[in-house]
């Protein structure tokens, strides 16, 4: 069974930084691109991150350039987001996804989510 398990969220205050982390296990996603998403509530989910398989290649939603950061680490088969300089607006719960053919492509495989609260 393909399972992904964020943490690291939290609350924090405007200006602070969180690291999310993504442990996935039942599949090895070493070839395939991982990303993270949010939803604030009330809102639909939207983009905010992706990696390729090798990590050669990102992208990142415009709201988030300059302050985060995603990482992979194949070998632990793990997925990070570094979120620096948050925002209120940053609020939301934050999914982990994997198994796409390439980081804006769909995603087959979701995480339960962890909620990041940014207090102003």
């Amino acid at each position: 069974q393909v399972q992904l398990v964020e943490s690291g969220g939290g609350l924090v205050q405007a200006g602070g930084s969180l690291r999310l982390s993504c442990a996935t296990s039942g599949r090895n996603f070493d070839s395939d691109a991982m990303g993270w998403f949010r939803q604030a509530l009330g809102k639909e989910r939207e983009f905010v991150a992706a990696i390729s398989w090798s990590g050669g290649t990102v992208y990142y939603a415009d709201p988030v350039k300059g302050r985060f950061t995603i990482s992979r680490d194949n070998a632990e088969n793990t997925v990070s987001l570094q979120m620096n300089s948050l925002k209120a607006e940053d609020t939301a719960v934050y999914y982990c996804a994997a198994g796409a053919v390439g980081p804006l492509e769909e995603y087959p495989y979701w995480g339960q989510g962890t909620q990041v609260t940014v207090s102003s």
